[in-house]
């Protein structure tokens, strides 16, 4: 298999004020991982900048606009009590973006089987016309979009297993039956989305998770709901929202997930992807926040898509969150 990863030195442009947890030092931990000699076959690339026309699939014109516009010189600009800008974040954001088409024109264009996109920040709050839970430019739709208008995709599914809902994808894709949205995450939590009532056409799965649940409860909602709704729709593309804060290490949820779970979840939609798809897939990082967990599980992520195996977790374990 060929696998491709996408980074930018822009992502440690996003700056945020000290105690946020979406952090550089996110990006640097994953950066370590990732320089290791488990990763030595991987193919690497800068990210492109992200193009207007590409976020205007997916945002409204007047949510492009309020994000150039309030992008501050110096300093701080909060768009929410959670979500601030710093002077480097705009180029960071369309970094993100860029990687995410580039990457779904590798896949389609047979440059790669799949790639996995290590920026900064995350995608999955942004709503069409709202950016929120550090979240500027909803990546993962952004990229469904591009599949459909660049490679004639006809059906395009994003699955997430960040432990929050990814509201912003549900956003964008509530009425749009090319599209498919399958989630599980921690409920109740923030942004307080994700029930198994909220449907869309018919495109929008969610299985929702409670506080304490580990692998167990999570490889059960992916088996019996997520992935069986994912065969039944049959994309022509699989986009992850790759978000590792369900890890039992995090502070920002309360599931229970380990490194293995992870992996085995990569390799369950790889399997997908294969089936319907020609293994087509597309992964961008979304959330995580204690480093050592992240660093962990995106390791044995992106050892999975490199080698269809889960490797060694431990291979990837790192106690010391300081040698971040």
């Amino acid at each position: 298999m060929t696998t491709l990863l996408f980074t930018h030195p822009a992502s440690l442009g996003h700056v945020t004020p000290d105690g946020h947890p979406e952090r550089i030092d996110r990006i640097r931990a994953i950066n370590q991982i990732l320089s290791s000699e488990h990763f030595a076959a991987l193919t690497r690339r800068a990210a492109p900048l992200g193009r207007d026309e590409d976020i205007l699939h997916a945002h409204a014109v007047e949510h492009l606009e309020r994000i150039r516009a309030v992008a501050p010189a110096e300093g701080y600009e909060y768009l929410d009590p959670d979500t601030v800008m710093s002077p480097g974040s705009l180029e960071a954001a369309l970094r993100a973006v860029g990687a995410a088409t580039a990457a779904v024109d590798a896949v389609f264009g047979g440059e790669a089987d799949n790639a996995f996109c290590a920026l900064r920040p995350p995608g999955h709050h942004a709503e069409t016309r709202r950016a929120m839970g550090f979240c500027l430019f909803n990546q993962a739709a952004i990229a469904a979009h591009h599949a459909r208008h660049r490679h004639g995709a006809e059906r395009v599914a994003v699955i997430d297993f960040d432990v929050h809902h990814g509201n912003g994808t549900q956003d964008i894709f509530w009425s749009d039956a090319g599209m498919f949205y399958g989630s599980t995450h921690q409920m109740p939590l923030y942004p307080g989305t994700g029930s198994v009532q909220e449907t869309g056409v018919g495109n929008i799965v969610n299985a929702p998770l409670r506080a304490g649940d580990g692998g167990a409860e999570f490889r059960e909602a992916m088996s019996s709901v997520i992935l069986p709704a994912l065969d039944g729709f049959m994309p022509d593309l699989v986009v992850v929202s790759a978000g590792f804060d369900a890890h039992h290490r995090d502070p920002l949820g309360s599931l229970r997930l380990t490194e293995e779970d992870f992996a085995w979840v990569t390799l369950k939609l790889m399997e997908a992807a294969e089936v319907h798809c020609g293994g087509r897939l597309v992964s961008v990082l979304e959330g995580g926040y204690d480093l050592q967990g992240l660093a962990a599980s995106v390791g044995t992520h992106v050892q999975a898509l490199m080698h269809g195996n889960a490797g060694e977790a431990n291979d990837f374990t790192n106690d010391d969150e300081d040698d971040f």
